[in-house]
C-alpha cells in the first residue's frame, strides 16, 4: 500500500467528457497463465527473441571487458550534460548490478538482447528512504530511448515498494523492453510523454503508476499476484493518462478475479484500455475507488472492445465508462502524445 496522502483539487476538468454508452459483448477467449518472467503473447514472443547488433558510433559496455566500459553508469557519465544528439550506449548480454541515474538528454540504452541484457538493483522504499529513491534506474533526461533490454528490481515480492524504472522526462520511447518487479515496478511521474511499443511489464500492486501521459502499444501487462495494474495520478488538466492499445493482460500465480484494472492515486486518475485482451485474473468490477467514494466522481476510466475472460462489461463499476466507435477511433498514438510540438514517437530515430 502506498504511503502518500491523496490531495484534493479544485481544478476544472478539461479532459475527455464521455458519457456511458452501450457495451460490446465480451467473448470467452482465455489467456493462458505463464510462469513469472516468461512471455506468452505473440508480441512477447518476438520480444523474447529480440536482439540487436552494435550500431555505428555506439559506446559499448561489456562486463567481460570487450567494450569501452564495464559499467553502464560509467558509460552514461562519459556523455556531457548538454548533449544534443542521440547517443547510443550498447550493452552486451549480462546482468549489470548497478543503481543507474541518467540526467543527460538524448541517450539511448540498447541491449544486445531483450532477455539477456539485464540492468538490476534491489533497493526498496524502506532501504532507500523513499519510493523514488528505490528505483533501480532513474531517468531525468528528455528524449530518452531504451531498446531490447530489461530493467529489474529484484528485491522480491515481499519487499514492499521497490521501483524497477523511474522516468521523469519528456519524449521517451521504449521498444522491446522488459520491466520486472512486484509492487511499483514502473514509475512515471511528472507531465512528460512516454511511448511503450511491444514491451513486457510485470508486477503485483500499482505496478504502473504516476502522472505522465503514456501509450502502451501492443504490450503484455503481467500480474504476479492479486493487486492493481495501474495507480495513475493524472492531473485534472491533463487530457490523457495511461492508454493501452491492442495489448494483453496476463497472469501467473494469480487467482481468478483478483486483479483490478486500476485505482486512483489522485482524484483525476485517467486510464483507457482499447482493444485489450484481458485474462480471467481481472476483477469483474474492473476498478477500485481506493477507499474513497469521492474519487468515483472524478476518476476517468474507459474501455473499448475489451475481450477475453476478464472483459466482463456488465459487471463493471457504474462510474467507469465504455467508449463508442466514434470516441475510440480518435484516441491514437499521435492524438495522445503529440502535444503542442506535434511529437510523433513512431517517426523518431
Amino acid at each position: 500500500m502506498k504511503t502518500w496522502t491523496v490531495l484534493g483539487t479544485t481544478a476544472i476538468v478539461t479532459a475527455l467528457s464521455l458519457s456511458m454508452v452501450g457495451t460490446t459483448s465480451a467473448d470467452t477467449n482465455h489467456i493462458s497463465s505463464a510462469p513469472a518472467n516468461s512471455l506468452t503473447s505473440s508480441s512477447a514472443t518476438e520480444l523474447a527473441t529480440a536482439t540487436a547488433s552494435i550500431p555505428s558510433g555506439a559506446i559499448v559496455v561489456d562486463l567481460k571487458g570487450s567494450g569501452q566500459y564495464k559499467s553502464v553508469q560509467a558509460a552514461i557519465n562519459s556523455i556531457p550534460a548538454n548533449n544534443t544528439q542521440q547517443k547510443i550506449i550498447y550493452i552486451k548480454n549480462g546482468t549489470y548490478t548497478e543503481k543507474l541515474t541518467i540526467t543527460q538528454p538524448h541517450i539511448t540504452l540498447q541491449g544486445e538482447s531483450a532477455t539477456g541484457t539485464i540492468l538490476s538493483y534491489n533497493a526498496t522504499n524502506a532501504s532507500s528512504g523513499s519510493t523514488t529513491n528505490s528505483a533501480s534506474t532513474t531517468v531525468k533526461g528528455d528524449y530518452f530511448q531504451a531498446k531490447t533490454i530489461t530493467f529489474r528490481n529484484n528485491a522480491g515480492m515481499n519487499a514492499g515498494q521497490a521501483v524497477a524504472f523511474y522516468n521523469n522526462a519528456d519524449k521517451a520511447i521504449y521498444t522491446d523492453v522488459r520491466f520486472l518487479g512486484y509492487q511499483d515496478t514502473l514509475y512515471t511521474p511528472g507531465t512528460g510523454r512516454q511511448y511503450f511499443k511491444n514491451c513486457y511489464i510485470e508486477g503485483t500492486v500499482d505496478f504502473i503508476f504516476g502522472s505522465a501521459t503514456a501509450v502502451f502499444d501492443q504490450c503484455q501487462i503481467h500480474s504476479l499476484g492479486a493487486g492493481y495494474i495501474t495507480a495513475a495520478s493524472t492531473g485534472a488538466d491533463t487530457k490523457y493518462g495511461y492508454v493501452f492499445l491492442n495489448s494483453r493482460l496476463t497472469s501467473s500465480g494469480t487467482a481468478n478475479q483478483s486483479v483490478y484494472l486500476g485505482r486512483p492515486w489522485r482524484p483525476y486518475s485517467a486510464v483507457t484500455y482499447i482493444n485489450t485482451d484481458m485474462g480471467a485474473h481481472i476483477q469483474p468490477t474492473g476498478w477500485d475507488n481506493w477507499r474513497d467514494p469521492a474519487n468515483e466522481a472524478t476518476a476517468r476510466y474507459y474501455e473499448y472492445a475489451s475481450k477475453g475472460a476478464g472483459a466482463n462489461n456488465n459487471a463493471r463499476v457504474k462510474w467507469a465508462k465504455f467508449l463508442n466507435d466514434d470516441q475510440a477511433k480518435v484516441i491514437t498514438i499521435q492524438s495522445v502524445l503529440a502535444g503542442n510540438d506535434q511529437w510523433n514517437p513512431t517517426q523518431a530515430n
